[in-house]
């Protein structure tokens, strides 16, 4: 059971990373007019567990802190992705 949580826990903290790292490559294009990373892709990202990065993301480098589905979406995914994680934790005992 406890092996489960580390898992959990180590996904999210590499999803969290990967879409952390996502959010500053997007900016650094958006602000040198490139091609630009796909909200979609930053979305699934999110929804793939990485939610809590890319919320810190947005704080960082300010970025996508216009558009309310970031803004209350990243959070918002980012605290069902936790309380998930406490429920299957519950839920197996451990």
């Amino acid at each position: 059971m406890r092996l489960l949580t580390v898992f959990q826990a180590l996904w999210l903290l590499a999803m969290g990373l990967v879409l952390f790292c996502t959010m500053g490559i997007d900016k650094r294009r958006a602000q040198r007019g490139v091609r630009r990373i796909p909200e979609a892709r930053l979305f699934l990202l999110a929804a793939l567990g990485g939610a809590a990065g890319g919320w810190l993301g947005i704080c960082v480098f300010r970025h996508k802190t216009r558009k309310t589905a970031f803004t209350l979406g990243f959070p918002l995914l980012a605290l069902l992705q936790i309380a998930l994680c406490l429920y299957l934790r519950r839920l197996m005992g451990a």
